[in-house]
Order: C-alpha cells, then structure tokens, then sequence
C-alpha cells in the first residue's frame, strides 16, 4: 500500500512540474518570413452514390488548379490509408501551399477555385479544413 501511494505522489508531482512549465510554440522566431509556409489542407469525404468516375473528375479538376492559380506555390494529394480507422469516412486529404495569407486569400474566390468547387459539390458529402503556418 505505501508503494502505491509513494507512486500515486511521483504521478501527481510529475504533472504538477509539466502543468506548470510553459508551452513552447513550435513557431521558430527566427525563421525568416520567406522560409514560412502557409499550408492549405482539405480533407474530403464523398457521398456514398458519388462514383469512381465521379471521384476522378474531382481529383483531376483539383489537380488542375496549380496551373490555373498562380499563388499556389506546391500542391500535392492523396487518399487515406492509415491502419488506425480514425479516419471518419474521409477519404481524399489536398495539401495546397502559399507564400502567404493574401496569396490565399486571392486563391479562395478565384474563378477557377470556384468553378472546381461546383464540380465537387454533386459529389461531397463533407470537407474539413485546416490552414496553418510550416516552417
């Protein structure tokens, strides 16, 4: 019984020290603003009747945005197989990367964004989003 106890005191001491230490942000302050990288992540999930010559058309008319936009930097994409079954039914993850927050901001209502987002829309039955800053 001591030893549990002696245990349960190092357990909570150890939570006590890395509670109270600060977190580091895992942004380097001393990367220039040029090495940053706004990455632009999509994650989709289709519609249990989307086809997968449905999908393709989606896959293509994304593929096809880095020639039509020229604010995107790199863009790449694949489909899910992680063995964890984590995934929720999303199947497509898109990785597009900007130079910065306006260049993203001249990609989301360009038209060819637009056009490609009513090619995908008959087919989508949910997205998520992410955007976040690499270094």
């Amino acid at each position: 019984m001591a030893r549990r106890s002696l245990l349960v005191c190092v357990a909570l001491l150890m939570f006590g020290l890395f509670s109270m230490t600060p977190m580091v942000q895992a942004e380097d302050k001393g990367t220039s603003d040029s090495a940053r990288k706004l990455r632009h992540v999509v994650i989709f999930k289709f519609k249990e009747s989307a086809k997968a010559e449905d999908i393709e058309k989606v896959e293509k008319a994304f593929a096809a945005l880095p020639k039509q936009i020229p604010v995107i930097q790199d863009y790449e994409w694949g489909t899910n197989n992680s063995p964890e079954m984590l995934d929720k039914g999303f199947t497509h993850c898109f990785l597009v990367t900007f130079a910065s927050e306006e260049d993203r901001a001249t990609y989301l209502p360009h038209p060819a964004h637009k056009k490609f987002v009513s090619i995908l829309g008959p087919y989508l039955e949910e997205a998520f989003v992410i955007d976040y800053w690499a270094q």
